[in-house]
């Protein structure tokens, strides 16, 4: 049977052959996302992708967070995500839109993400940790898995949106090891930084919407 395409037009063997290809390097690099790693106080915990079926633990963990935990992550009082918001949360296509979950005996207690931005090679990057898992590493970890997935899908920097007095996010961004910019526009901090060695192939960057 010849598969056809949205417009019923043929689809070519070598176009099957490229998709089947792109379907395995997704799904063995996503697997080469999942692992067991210890923070800083030597304890194991399990990181991987986000899933679909991940959206009712993603409302459990939001609805344990304190509410500055909470404020600082989302710029306002939001003491409970809908299910629309967690199903959005979830839904990604691992491409231009990546999540990374954190969970400690099957628990979720932490999720750093990033997506893509109108230009090309950036995307904004956000975390949000279990209080009691706070200043133990978690968000290093995180930040550091996510570069490796961003470069190979053509990601050369990242940059994100914080409230400027919350100074652990600051803090994690400005030790990462990269060289991090910081732009106060009144009670927020836009933090830019390039995650590819210098000289490596970033494009033209135009109209950043960090």
């Amino acid at each position: 049977m010849i598969q056809v395409s949205e417009d019923h037009s043929p689809i070519g063997a070598e176009a099957l052959d490229a998709q089947s290809e792109d379907e395995s390097w997704l799904a063995e690099n996503l697997a080469s996302l999942e692992s067991t790693a210890a923070i800083g106080d030597g304890t194991l915990v399990h990181i991987r992708p986000i899933r679909h079926d991940d959206a009712d633990g993603l409302v459990a963990f939001h609805d344990k967070l304190s509410a500055s935990t909470v404020y600082y992550r989302f710029f306002n009082f939001h003491p409970h995500l809908s299910k629309v918001e967690a199903t959005r949360f979830t839904s990604v296509d691992y491409w231009d839109r990546l999540a990374l979950v954190a969970e400690h005996d099957g628990e979720l207690i932490a999720v750093g993400r990033f997506d893509r931005t109108d230009v090309h090679d950036e995307a904004e990057v956000a975390f949000v940790v279990a209080d009691q898992w706070q200043h133990r590493g978690l968000g290093p970890l995180l930040l550091a898995r996510l570069v490796v997935a961003a470069r190979v899908r053509g990601v050369h920097r990242f940059c994100a949106e914080t409230l400027s007095n919350n100074r652990a996010m600051l803090a994690m961004f400005i030790d990462s090891g990269y060289e991090v910019s910081l732009h106060d526009i009144g009670g927020t901090v836009q933090v830019t930084f390039d995650i590819v060695p210098k000289g490596g192939t970033g494009g033209q960057r135009q109209g950043a919407r960090c």
